[in-house]
């Protein structure tokens, strides 16, 4: 569910009147994380590793509060749930896009993304929630990339997380990643916290 709420009641005030009518609102931090756990997981227990990572990525957002609002129209809106996009390749050669809706219970998490990128990918059709506020995720693991930034789009204010292929290390696994958000729904300060709580979440799983 989500509600049109005033801005001037809350944190995001100063920030909705300074960059909810700016061109380019978007900034990008990229960071490099441990992923050495999740690689370990994956394989011990016969699970994606990008379910996990979109696992670890939803535990870590509902720890900010900022990541319940979000700028769409020129309104400010809150939401009481959070969802992961993902994108799949189909059947017919090109993508599809399915939202997962977020829970902490981690066996029900990998039975959603399990059922719902199966029916993305083999019916080459789109599945959206429309009152959960969605992170977006894109995963491009056929090569290493260092950093990506998203176009942006007026139509899509969401925050996004961008990964390409784990590193393989002697001692550890790493993986740099790129997280993109609108400026009014966080400041750098936030979406540092989230990147610090990413890695925390990955250690912890």
């Amino acid at each position: 569910m989500k509600t049109e709420i005033d801005p001037r009641t809350t944190s995001r005030a100063a920030a909705f009147e300074m960059w909810m009518t700016s061109p380019m609102p978007m900034v990008t931090l990229v960071k490099t994380l441990d992923v050495s756990r999740l690689v370990r997981f994956s394989k011990q227990r016969g699970v994606k590793f990008n379910m996990l990572m979109c696992y670890c990525i939803g535990k870590a957002a509902t720890s900010v509060e900022e990541f319940f609002m979000l700028p769409e129209g020129g309104k400010l809106f809150r939401y009481n749930a959070l969802a992961v996009n993902v994108i799949v390749n189909n059947k017919n050669g090109g993508i599809s896009s399915c939202d997962i809706p977020f829970t902490a219970d981690l066996q029900r998490f990998n039975n959603d993304y399990q059922s719902l990128t199966s029916k993305a990918a083999t019916e080459s059709q789109s599945s959206f929630l429309e009152d959960y506020m969605i992170i977006g995720t894109s995963a491009m693991v056929a090569t290493e990339l260092d950093c990506i930034v998203n176009q942006y789009t007026d139509k899509f204010a969401n925050p996004m997380v961008m990964w390409g292929k784990y590193r393989k290390h002697l001692f550890k696994t790493t993986l740099p990643i790129s997280f993109q958000f609108h400026h009014v729904q966080m400041d750098g300060g936030q979406a540092a916290r989230f990147l610090e709580r990413l890695q925390e979440e990955i250690y912890q799983l």
